[in-house]
């Protein structure tokens, strides 16, 4: 499913569109080494972390997309590194759970 239309379908806010691309599935966690070890690469992330340290993350998995939940906001230093590493930021207003059950139901099941 291509990036674009989760973003659509979700009502995501776009903090940062480092470009679209095809999402494969998708990772709920918060704390890094087990979204180091279990994240797949083309994944769509759903965390309530947003310090500057979830891009390196995404890079060193090749997570495309963080979805930061609940309402929460990324500091400037977060959305920076995001743009020089071509990392998509996102927020949405719901939880984690929510967030990725929304996005099963479209058919990203893995």
């Amino acid at each position: 499913m291509r990036l674009s239309e989760i973003v659509e379908k979700l009502g995501l806010k776009v903090v940062h569109f480092a470009g679209d691309c095809e999402i494969t599935g998708g990772y709920v966690g918060d704390l890094l080494s087990i979204v180091m070890r279990s994240a797949k690469q083309g994944n769509i992330w759903m965390t309530v972390q947003s310090h500057v340290n979830i891009v390196a993350v995404a890079t060193l998995t090749g997570v495309k997309a963080i979805v930061l939940c609940e309402g929460l906001d990324y500091p400037d230093d977060t959305i920076e590194k995001a743009k020089e590493e071509g990392i998509n930021l996102f927020v949405s207003p719901e939880t984690s759970y929510k967030v990725a059950g929304r996005l099963y139901e479209l058919g990203l099941k893995d």
